[in-house]
């Protein structure tokens, strides 16, 4: 049998390290974290920002509502990835969102914290359109599951570390110091990017073997397609609107974790701020989990003869099924039983979101990705919007059991609009 060009180029004469893919995606995690950091500090530092500038639950929730509006315009976003490419393109995005990030220190009133998070949302929304564009331009049809499932995982641990963060800046000095500390970091990443991301085709230390293996990974439907459609015809695909419609149904899940949830827990829960810190992190690990899980039950599935489409189908419907505890928060007597479902929360919601936003890259070629990702962030994000200033208007007179049941049950709606609506390539 003859050999591929991949197995060609293996050999002793191939010099450096072999993974360079893999410590590209490890440099992503690090923005990840530090996007969903700069916005989980927020929710964290709620409760004393509220005390602090006399902010009332629906003012906050217009203070939520303009972030997602502003992570809405996330196709312009990839539309602009797509154009001028990663490695200047995001470099624009990471550096403006950090620079906002620390003008949030310098916040007062609520008006000026829904001008400073709507500014915020535009840019941060360029986050998951680079991801898959990464990942579809780095790695094999056969790794991007893995690989989409390991850059999310920043995207949890940028929560799991909003919490001790805002609880060290406010016992040491105050909550605009966490503002601070990670518009810095965001910063200092973007010196890392520069230095370290190239395209395959470019990088410097990729071997001919590592750039042969991501080359012929490619599908080749996709690879046929590449060109970059008119918007409007991107727009008329019916798998982009089955993938958008299921993340505008997922994403609430996040909306609440992320925004909401410490508020609950301060008024429903009565948890201090020590508390806080020590627990509201846990249901971000949760997550980081099923961030790994859902990549591994497609994997399983595709062992036993499942096709890729039909088996992240697979992997988002069992994240939906677990996802039903979520109807037991409110209900539950105990604070801990309440924490341990949250977790289950997020840990269901990863595993089937990274399952779906991977969809992208299975169902679009390369230059065109990022704007497809970017049009599904935009119904992900009206979801979380709506949400958010359903629940800040509702909260005060019928509490929060009745959106954790809600929440429990969009994402089976959202399993079967995949099933019926996504057709494979040909």
């Amino acid at each position: 049998m003859g050999k591929t060009n991949a197995e060609q180029a293996e050999g002793p004469d191939v010099k450096g390290f072999p993974y360079i893919r893999w410590t590209i995606i490890a440099l992503f995690v690090g923005a990840m974290v530090i996007n969903y950091l700069t916005r989980s500090i927020l929710g964290v530092a709620a409760p004393a920002i509220m005390a602090e500038q006399h902010i009332s639950s629906a003012e906050y929730s217009w203070i939520t509502g303009a972030f997602q509006f502003g992570i809405m315009f996330q196709p312009v976003a990839g539309y602009l990835l797509d154009l001028i490419g990663l490695k200047i393109g995001f470099t624009l995005f990471v550096a403006v969102w950090s620079c906002i990030t620390i003008g949030h220190g310098f916040a007062n009133g609520w008006l000026g914290f829904a001008g400073l998070r709507g500014a915020l949302g535009l840019v941060e929304g360029s986050a998951q359109p680079a991801g898959m564009k990464v990942v579809a331009e780095w790695f094999p049809a056969r790794e991007r599951g893995v690989a989409g499932g390991i850059y999310q995982i920043g995207a949890s641990f940028g929560a799991v570390f909003a919490p001790p963060l805002v609880a060290w800046a406010v016992f040491h000095h105050s909550w605009r110091a966490a503002f601070f500390v990670a518009g810095g970091l965001g910063l200092l990443w973007v010196l890392a990017w520069l230095f370290w991301y190239a395209p395959p085709g470019r990088h410097r230390a990729l071997s001919a073997r590592e750039r042969t293996l991501i080359v012929e990974g490619q599908e080749a439907a996709l690879a046929k397609q590449r060109r970059r459609p008119p918007l409007g015809e991107l727009l008329r695909r019916r798998n982009l609107w089955a993938i958008a419609a299921a993340r505008f149904l997922a994403d609430p899940v996040w909306g609440m974790l992320s925004l909401w949830m410490p508020l609950y827990l301060v008024q429903a829960r009565h948890f201090d701020l020590t508390q806080i810190a020590l627990f509201a992190w846990l249901p971000f690990l949760a997550a980081d989990l099923g961030c790994l899980f859902g990549p591994a039950v497609v994997a399983f599935l595709q062992r036993r003869g499942v096709n890729l489409i039909d088996a992240r189908r697979g992997a988002f419907t069992l994240g939906a099924a677990l996802m039903t505890g979520m109807m037991f928060v409110g209900s539950v007597n105990s604070p801990v039983a309440a924490v341990a479902l949250l977790c289950l929360g997020g840990f269901a919601h990863q595993t089937l979101s990274v399952t779906v936003i991977t969809l992208c890259s299975d169902l679009f070629p390369q230059d065109q990705v990022a704007t497809a990702t970017g049009v599904s962030g935009t119904a992900a994000n009206l979801g979380v919007l709506i949400f958010t200033l359903t629940l800040g208007s509702l909260v005060d007179q019928v509490g929060y059991q009745p959106f954790f049941i809600l929440l429990g049950l969009l994402d089976l709606a959202g399993a079967a609009l995949l099933w019926t609506l996504v057709r494979k390539p040909a």
